[in-house]
């Protein structure tokens, strides 16, 4: 076949998808411009389906407090009296993204000093839990989960939901020299895990794309949140490179959105409602029990049957272990009624948009500070307003821009 003939055919098939059938021979949706730089065709941006971002669409408002520790998460071993405790918090914005690797790294240290006890008690039934108690479990030991709240109501379910190894994970002048290379392990470890949730029904785990938009030039962009203020969040994203692909620069011409600047990254998202639920069901299907329970003090595991545990309480370690070294940094969403067809993110005046399948995450975020030692878990109705008004802004703009010729 000629190549060029193959290649114009592609291209009005392409516009088929964009636009249905009926007339999409007689008038192909052209991929830019003319005259604008354009992206390899296999590499076209694909149809951006605008999101209906009107305020009557927000169906919740929740808060989330992140538990940080200014060392990284607390991994250690603690006896109490004839209990053997491995701790498992403190993940600051990480807890989803490295909790398969955390878990690997706390049922070898709860293995370790079993001396062949098979049973094991898991404290808490957020994302660090579950993943605990599945690991546990895979290593061959029986698992009972003690908590007071499970899914979907513990913080952990109100999570962004975005691959972010990295957010708040520890400050880079409280860290050990060795936390680099254990922070390297768990990501890795957590990324391999993730990809046997690729593809299952319901969506648990996917690819997304990420669009992170611009008016003025900012020098080297980043998807996520700025490295600023006065903390030194460690940040680790070039030891795990390869993982994800490169974030690349979107030529003007070659994208619907109304900015000058565009740079796109492609990363995974939980889509925590269907994920958790699928935790939750491995979890029981293997054999696991929950007991509903809450603990006031490390006395009052005392009472409990086994004689290994793994605390995985999050922030409410804080109180519960009198650990004052866990802040909480508070982050808000406004959640908006998921839409057929729009499954991706972006990054527009501060505001932080991800396209899940059980709802569409709207968080304003101007820097990493923000929220910080903040814990007030209140709904605040105005920022979650505000911050929907700055999405529908943009989309207003994109209305407003000079149709593509074809």
């Amino acid at each position: 076949m000629n190549r060029r003939l193959f290649l114009q055919r592609s291209a009005a098939f392409a516009g088929c998808n964009a636009v249905g059938l009926t007339g999409c021979v007689r008038k192909p949706v052209a991929a830019s411009v003319p005259a604008a730089p354009s992206l390899p065709f296999y590499d076209a941006v694909g149809p951006i389906i605008p999101i209906r971002a009107d305020v009557d669409r927000i169906f919740r408002i929740t808060v989330c407090l992140r538990p940080f520790r200014a060392a990284g998460p607390r991994l250690d071993v603690e006896r109490l009296g004839d209990k053997l405790v491995v701790h498992n918090y403190g993940h600051g914005g990480s807890g989803w993204s490295l909790s398969w690797g955390s878990a690997d790294v706390v049922v070898r240290k709860a293995l370790e000093g079993a001396n062949g006890s098979k049973e094991l008690a898991v404290i808490g039934c957020g994302a660090l839990g579950l993943t605990a108690a599945s690991t546990a479990q895979r290593a061959g030991l029986k698992v009972t989960i003690y908590a007071k709240e499970r899914p979907p109501y513990v913080r952990s379910a109100r999570a962004t939901g975005a691959w972010t190894p990295d957010s708040r994970i520890a400050l880079s002048s409280a860290t050990s020299p060795n936390f680099a290379a254990e922070w390297e392990s768990m990501a890795r470890t957590s990324f391999a895990m993730y990809q046997s949730y690729l593809g299952m029904a319901g969506t648990p785990i996917e690819w997304t794309d990420w669009y992170s938009l611009h008016d003025q030039a900012r020098g080297e962009h980043s998807s996520r949140l700025q490295p600023s203020g006065q903390h030194d969040f460690a940040h680790y994203g070039d030891r795990i490179a390869d993982l994800t692909p490169m974030s690349r620069d979107i030529p003007e011409g070659a994208h619907p959105f109304p900015t000058k600047y565009v740079r796109r990254d492609t990363s995974l998202t939980f889509n925590v409602a269907d994920y958790s639920r699928q935790l939750m069901s491995d979890f029981m299907i293997a054999g696991g029990t929950i007991e509903a329970r809450e603990f006031q003090s490390p006395q009052d595991l005392a009472s409990l049957p086994q004689r290994v545990m793994i605390n995985c309480t999050g922030y409410g370690a804080r109180q519960l272990w009198s650990d004052e070294s866990v802040v909480p940094v508070r982050g808000q969403i406004a959640w908006l009624i998921p839409q057929e067809g729009v499954h991706y993110g972006l990054t527009y005046k501060g505001v932080n948009v991800l396209a899940r399948r059980d709802g569409i995450v709207v968080q304003p975020s101007h820097g990493e500070d923000e929220g910080w030692n903040d814990s007030n878990e209140q709904p605040d109705r105005g920022a979650a307003v505000a911050g929907v008004e700055v999405i529908q802004e943009l989309y207003s703009r994109m209305e407003r821009m000079p149709k593509r010729r074809s």
